[in-house]
Parts: structure tokens; C-alpha cells; sequence
């Protein structure tokens, strides 16, 4: 099968890197290292690579997975070593492992992903309230729905979407990181996905928080996966577990 997958930081200035040029990135890191990409058939044949989930432009994350396919085995260490000598600044690859499942991809299998939202300021300092971000947080998700507005893709229109079940928890953390910050479990993939921009957006609007978008920080920490893989793999797949 000569199937594989790569874990991977994306930390700096390489956040603003797009998901179309990350790609490119990998492509040409692999080419370079003389790593035998395998490729489609067709007419205008294309590597047999991608992400699990594409990443916002702006974004960090902590655990990105790029499935990728061979011409011929090679060992995953020597992949590694390779791969690590190629990459820029800011894109820190973890490890590599062979992927040995169904031919379903792994953008398939997604349902959920961990974000950690990090505020410029103190919880104090932005909301000005007597209460704290647990009993804020609490009647936030306590409310019978949470409406945003969503651009559909097609007519481009803004429509009032409800993203109550589309999240799983959140919960305010200490990190040495930010003053103040949230984590937040929210379902991902190719049957629902909510973005954790709209989360920010309504959850500011309801604590009155004071805060500027731009300032606001968001990392991914790591994707969840049905339990159809090995956890062997090191991949995250207790997604139920999560939300309890």
C-alpha cells in the first residue's frame, strides 16, 4: 500500500501560510528529499497527498496530519530524518508512521477538533463582570440555541445557523501563553463542521467581552478521528470520551 502519515507543527510566521501552499510546500520538500511521491492516473495526474483538515490561514496548531502516498516503501524513520532536514522554519515534524487501514482517507474519517482560543488580556480586564468565565461559559452553552451567521458557499448569503450542537464543550484554561484563555472542543470534518470563528463571535457577544478580533490567538491542538484506525497510530480517536 505504501501509505503514510506525517505529524506536524505549524507554529510563527508559516501560520499565514494557506492551506494550497502548505501543499506546495510538502510537494516540493518531498521532491527535494527524493522521496518517491506516488501519484493519480489520468490526464493530468496530481501527488497522492493531503491534509486531514485544512487549516485557517492565521492559525497554529499542534498536531496537523498529512496522509501521503509512495511509489515504493521506505522506512519511517529515514522519511522522517529526510523530511525534518527540508522544512522552513516553523513547520516541526513529529513523527511519521505507515498507515495500514481501509482505503478510506483520513479527511473522511474526521469528527471533531481541539482549539485553545488565547486572549490578549485577563478575563477581569475584558469583561468587567462580577462573574467568572465558568458561570459565563455555563450560561452560554446553557441557552436553548446559539445562533451565528454563516455565509453559504454557493449563494454567498448570510444565514442564521444554530451551533449548539456543533460544540462539545468549552472550558477556560490556564496556559503560561496568553492572560486568559478558552478550550473548545467542536465538531469537524466532511458531515458537520463548525468553525471556531463563530464561536468566538457569538461567545464574545454574550460575555460583553471588550476585545479586538486581531488580538484574539487560535490553535489547533489536535483533530479527532472515528475509531476505525489503530491507536497505535498516535492519532486522537476517543472523541465521545472528549465530551463527557
Amino acid at each position: 500500500m505504501n501509505r503514510y502519515i506525517l505529524s506536524f507543527t505549524k507554529q510563527g510566521f508559516c501560520i499565514y501560510t494557506s492551506h494550497l501552499d502548505l501543499l506546495r510546500l510538502f510537494k516540493r520538500a518531498f521532491k527535494r528529499c527524493g522521496i518517491p511521491l506516488g501519484y493519480s492516473q489520468g490526464y493530468n495526474p496530481h501527488p497522492k497527498m493531503s491534509f486531514a483538515q485544512p487549516l485557517s490561514l492565521g492559525y497554529s496548531a499542534k498536531d496537523e496530519i498529512l496522509e501521503f502516498h509512495l511509489d515504493k516503501a521506505m522506512d519511517t524513520e529515514e522519511i522522517l530524518r529526510l523530511m525534518r532536514a527540508a522544512m522552513p522554519m516553523g513547520i516541526t515534524i513529529a513523527y511519521c508512521k505507515e498507515l495500514d487501514i481501509e482505503p478510506r482517507s483520513l479527511a473522511s474519517i474526521v469528527e471533531g477538533a481541539k482549539f485553545k482560543i488565547g486572549y490578549p488580556k485577563s478575563w477581569d480586564s475584558l469583561s468587567g463582570k462580577a462573574e467568572g468565565p465558568e458561570k459565563i461559559i455555563s450560561d452560554y452553552l446553557a441557552q436553548e440555541s446559539i445562533i451565528a451567521q454563516k455565509r453559504q458557499k454557493k449563494t454567498k448569503a448570510m444565514v442564521d445557523v444554530d451551533i449548539k450542537p456543533m460544540i462539545s464543550f468549552i472550558k477556560a484554561i490556564e496556559t503560561p501563553d496568553y492572560p486568559f484563555a478558552l478550550e473548545m472542543n467542536l465538531r469537524a470534518g466532511s458531515d458537520a463542521n463548525l468553525s471556531p470563528e463563530l464561536v468566538i463571535k457569538t461567545f464574545n457577544d454574550f460575555a460583553g467581552l471588550n476585545v479586538l478580533r486581531e488580538d484574539i490567538r487560535v490553535e489547533r491542538e489536535n483533530l479527532y478521528f472515528q475509531p476505525c484506525i489503530p491507536h497505535t497510530l498516535g492519532l486522537h480517536l476517543d472523541y465521545e470520551g472528549e465530551k463527557k
